[in-house]
């Protein structure tokens, strides 16, 4: 059984940094393909980041570019998102997402998550 779970959320100023992890079993994760997702209120699932298996490419959502940088660590089966310079329209439940294949950014093309994390970003 595949398990997504993710950590390190919680509330930051405006301006300030975080960084989220998610730990997986149950999946060949050194051959996965990892991704975060991120829920804000009243809104649809969106895109934030997804990196290859080998950890060689990494893909954004615009909004996110040069402010918040996917990585992995295969020997620990974890996916690491640090965020840096937060604003309020970053305030979400963040998840991550797994899938066997490409790099992908829609929501339904990923077979695993995990429960989610909340960031908040006070003004």
């Amino acid at each position: 059984q595949v398990q997504l779970v993710e950590s390190g959320g919680g509330l930051v100023q405006a301006g300030g940094s975080l960084r989220v992890s998610c730990a997986a079993s149950g999946l060949t994760f050194s051959i996965a393909t990892l991704a975060w997702f991120r829920q804000g209120p009243r809104k649809e699932r969106e895109f934030v980041a997804a990196i290859t298996s080998n950890g060689a490419f990494a893909t954004y959502a615009d909004s996110v570019r040069g402010r918040f940088t996917i990585s992995r660590d295969n020997a620990k089966n974890t996916v690491y998102l640090q965020m840096r310079s937060l604003a309020p329209e970053d305030t979400a439940v963040y998840y991550c997402a797994a899938r066997y294949g490409r790099a992908r950014d829609g929501p339904d093309d990923y077979n695993y998550w995990g429960q989610g994390t909340q960031i908040t970003v006070s003004s």
